[in-house]
């Protein structure tokens, strides 16, 4: 979230993947850009994000343009967004609009938000083919046909498995799948009055079969054929079609598999056969103590309950149009469950619970029918509240867009502070990896574990401001210990598997790795980690720093008092300091230097060039 007291806060930002600048001077200083429609269609399709008008770029900084009558541009902006003509839908409010003032000059903040799926494609004019746009990067891009269409299609079905279909009836039904449903159902279910109808009408119940009235077409409806058709039917209405389960043998990404589950002829190809055969196989090897219930053993423990909910939460979400195949995948150290088709409602709304929107309402309810899934809007939570329950890392929800729209889950079997993960780094990162901070330890086992992590996915992680994480991600990437990739949003990082530990084992001075780096009172010695100062010197350094955050360019003269005044507090590496001061490790180093050089900082290590360098006020030259 972004938060502006400031000129300097706002002339501290960057164009981003949800920032963009626009002087909007026009004539009359002061006029809504030719392009803005553009990107307020291109952030309300994507995930929103913030437009200033007013402020123009200057190389790599901004500057502050200012607008005149920021009242006449407000009102041009909706009188702009309510005419039909020009845009296809108005999603924004007074409260999505701030006037901001600096120096008699003023800026208009415009928060757009992510349009809801019944409110996609915005598009600019009247044909949605040509003026429907996306943000990529930092930019705003036309929408290919396909992706028009895509959001066209989510528009107009709020469940899209109820359809009839011309031509279809119960010869493409695979009767074998459809009578080990009813027995199970009669089973979980005996006094049920659905037991005793045929099986036209049974199927009509579970909205499997039904007559559409505006048509007057009757026959099997798209969740009927899907649950319980043969293979070549479902193809027939859907050529993309594909369900793949595969168990890898090891704890790393490859396509390798020791047993596999996919459309190969020898099965009826629906959706409830694919899930009796791979459940178990989900199952199988658990390593959950079973629980007693009454005095009897329950084997459905809460994390049992939680694969068979992600499982069927995939089969019943996905978009079984795509060109990408619904896959199941087991390892030793995970489950990842991956559908086609993005998600309908927000990730982190799915993950609250309480709201659903399923593409597929009826394959839904016919799992819920059987009990093999919960209400609508509490799956996601009871899994995360299982995973959590075992400590296990935090499940990954995500999507992505390419190379097509997809939804996955990752639910990892492992702590982050699990000894033979801790074991494994160590041999990457060397003894470095014990003079880190607890945060920056919890960065680099939660990228090693995901092979990947984003801004995102660590702020769901660590009970941190995003800020702060932002500045450890950056210093444990100027550092090398993270690669990073991409820019804003689009950011992510990766460990490095190359790092040069030369030198980490270096004792010079009698001080090994497990006590530099660390708090230490010995003799009145103290070592700082970047989240074990202490917070009421934690709170003295934030003062002293405050005027480096607002600004970007400092001179030497005012830099170097800064750096003295924390290293009072006791010892400082180069590498804590960068994070304090917010420069970079190389630029620290040489105001560092010129401080030695100086005699106004003294190095722990006099006469060596140690990694575990550390410096601290030299009080004896500063009386």
């Amino acid at each position: 979230m972004i938060e502006i007291s400031s000129l300097d806060d706002l002339l501290s930002l960057k164009e981003d993947y949800d920032i963009e600048f626009k002087k909007a001077l026009g004539k009359n200083k002061g006029k809504l850009p030719n392009d803005f429609l553009e990107t307020y269609c291109a952030m309300a399709n994507t995930e929103g994000g913030n437009v200033f008008l007013g402020v123009e770029e200057d190389g790599d900084s901004l500057k502050l343009a200012g607008i005149r009558n920021g009242d006449s541009l407000v009102k041009e902006l909706f009188d702009t967004l309510n005419n039909p003509q020009k845009i296809s839908c108005n999603i924004l409010s007074h409260d999505d609009i701030e006037l901001l003032t600096f120096d008699e000059s003023e800026v208009l903040w415009v928060k757009i938000p992510k349009a809801t799926r019944k409110q996609k494609p915005i598009y600019k004019g009247q044909n949605p083919l040509m003026g429907t746009y996306i943000r990529q990067g930092e930019g705003d891009y036309k929408c290919k046909e396909e992706c028009v269409k895509r959001f066209l299609v989510e528009q107009l079905e709020d469940n899209r498995d109820d359809m009839v279909l011309k031509g279809f009836d119960l010869h493409d039904i695979d009767m074998e799948s459809f009578y080990a449903y009813r027995n199970i159902f009669k089973s979980h279910k005996p006094d049920h009055p659905f037991n005793a109808q045929n099986d036209i009408e049974f199927l009509r119940q579970i909205r499997g079969y039904r007559k559409d009235r505006e048509s007057g077409i009757e026959g099997l409806t798209l969740a009927g054929l899907l649950m319980f058709g043969k293979l070549n039917a479902i193809q027939d209405n859907y050529p993309y079609y594909m369900l793949d389960y595969q168990e890898r043998p090891k704890s790393k990404t490859e396509n390798r598999w020791v047993d596999r589950v996919t459309l190969d002829g020898s099965w009826s190809g629906n959706i409830f056969d694919f899930y009796r055969k791979v459940i178990h196989k989900l199952y199988e090897n658990i390593k959950i103590p079973f629980k007693l219930k009454n005095a009897q053993r329950e084997d459905d423990t809460p994390i049992h309950q939680a694969i068979r909910e992600a499982f069927i939460n995939t089969l019943v979400h996905a978009d079984y149009s795509e060109r990408l195949s619904v896959l199941i995948v087991k390892r030793p150290d995970m489950f990842g469950f991956r559908n086609p088709g993005m998600m309908r409602i927000p990730v982190e709304v799915a993950i609250k619970g309480g709201e659903s929107d399923c593409r597929n309402r009826n394959l839904q309810n016919m799992f819920m029918l059987i009990g093999y899934a919960e209400k609508a809007g509490s799956g996601i939570p009871k899994i995360f509240q299982s995973w959590n329950s075992q400590n296990w890392t935090k499940p990954l929800l995500y999507e992505k867009k390419e190379p097509h729209p997809q939804t996955l889950l990752e639910l990892r079997m492992i702590s982050l502070v699990d000894e033979d993960i801790i074991e494994q780094i160590k041999q990457i990162l060397g003894d470095a990896f014990d003079i880190l901070g607890e945060n920056e330890r919890n960065i680099l086992v939660t990228t090693f574990i995901e092979e990947e992590v984003n801004h995102k996915r660590l702020n769901e992680i660590l009970d941190l401001h995003p800020s702060d994480i932002s500045n450890i991600l950056k210093s444990l990437a100027e550092r090398e210990y993270l690669l990073k990739d991409g820019v804003g949003r689009g950011t992510v990082y990766r460990l490095n598997y190359n790092i040069s530990t030369e030198g980490i084992n270096n004792t010079t001075g009698g001080v090994n790795s497990s006590t530099v780096g660390i708090k230490n009172t010995t003799e009145g010695i103290r070592f700082y980690k970047t989240d074990e100062i202490p917070q009421n010197i934690l709170n003295n350094i934030y003062n002293i720093t405050a005027i480096l955050k607002k600004k970007q360019r400092v001179k030497k003269e005012t830099i170097n008092p800064i750096i003295l005044d924390i290293c009072q507090y006791g010892y400082f590496s180069p590498e804590v300091l960068s994070i304090l001061i917010h420069r970079s490790k190389d630029t620290t180093k040489d105001y560092i230097s010129e401080l030695v050089k100086a005699k106004k900082l003294k190095p722990f290590f006099p006469s060596s060039n140690s990694p575990k360098q550390a410096y601290m006020l030299n009080n004896e030259e500063n009386r």
